[in-house]
């Protein structure tokens, strides 16, 4: 059996995978930032932790991407900075971490003449649809220098298909959800303060964009089923619904399913610059339906409703006053 490392591997999406592919007999590898604690965020209380390799490291460092790469025969990368308000803080980070980062991956991977690579990309790229839904032919609108980087590493990670024949496949998920989140994301902040009983309102950005939500455990399986299938070498591929929701549906339907009304209060600091807010994303996901299996197992009140109950039980380690960026 192979062993498959993976990248981000204490995060959200990235703990619910490490989990996923153990549950299917993989052999895996989680790679994280290095910590003197040791900490394996997410993977720290989980049940497979026995049957799991750790390797505390920096996606920055290329020696300490060369030497995890040793250990593994294929990597799914998913180390990466996510938040878009703190790319206006620090655009640099970004460009160090998910630029630089992916370099060191590409490169390491080239040398370590692994058999397959997985990059992480996101719908971010497509920036306001100019049509609907979004196909991987969509143009590419750098409105964050979030979504700049990402688009940077996207065509690294293609023009290392290309010119070296590096076997990579790249995966463009649609925003997900689940437990675990960071209430930085939309719906374990409407989640958090609904759940608030110090605060009557719901502080919120943008309430008009639509997104499309797919649940965590369906983005984990498109991960699988791309990684057994040889059809998507060399190919982006969208994953996502092909259905969307405003923010302001989305705050009702979760006020519905809680059983709380609280009045939203839009606040500027939680807005997007104008130019930089994303309007509208909705996914056309035949791609990954003509080439695989794969088709999303829970709707979003399923999903709405397995997370929610999540956050109620990890209720005493939110921080609903703060604003995450």
């Amino acid at each position: 059996m192979q062993k498959i490392i993976v990248t981000g591997a204490f995060g959200f999406i990235g703990s619910h995978l490490v989990e996923k592919l153990i549950s299917k007999n993989f052999e895996v590898i989680a790679f994280d930032r290095y910590n003197s604690n040791s900490n394996l965020g997410w993977l720290e209380n989980s049940k497979f932790k026995n049957e799991i390799e750790f390797v505390l490291g920096d996606i920055r460092d290329y020696d300490s991407v060369n030497s995890l790469l040793k250990k593994g025969s294929s990597v799914i990368h998913l180390a990466a900075l996510i938040g878009i308000p703190y790319s206006y803080v620090s655009p640099l980070a970004y460009i160090k971490t998910n630029i630089e980062g992916t370099y060191n991956i590409l490169e390491a991977s080239k040398n370590n003449n692994i058999n397959q690579l997985i990059v992480t990309s996101t719908s971010e790229v497509y920036g306001t649809a100019e049509y609907t839904p979004i196909d991987e032919k969509h143009i590419l609108k750098p409105q964050s220098p979030y979504s700049a980087s990402k688009i940077a590493a996207d065509n690294l990670a293609m023009s290392y298909y290309n010119s070296f024949k590096l076997p990579i496949k790249i995966i463009r998920p649609f925003n997900n959800f689940g437990p675990r989140q960071s209430e930085r994301a939309i719906i374990p902040t409407i989640i958090s303060q609904l759940l608030n009983k110090k605060n009557e309102e719901v502080n919120l950005g943008n309430v008009s964009p639509t997104r499309d939500f797919t649940y965590v455990a369906d983005t984990c399986n498109a991960y699988i089923e791309m990684f057994k299938n040889n059809n998507f070498f060399g190919e982006i591929t969208n994953v996502g619904t092909n259905s969307e929701i405003s923010i302001n549906e989305l705050y009702l339907k979760i006020s519905s399913i809680m059983k709380i009304n609280k009045n939203i209060v839009q606040q500027n600091i939680r807005k997007r610059p104008e130019s930089s807010e994303v309007e509208r994303l909705v996914c056309a996901n035949h791609k990954i339906f003509k080439l695989s299996k794969w088709k999303p197992d829970h709707d979003i009140e399923t999903g709405l409703k397995l997370t929610i109950d999540w956050f109620i039980e990890n209720n005493s380690q939110l921080k609903p006053e703060i604003f995450n960026v």
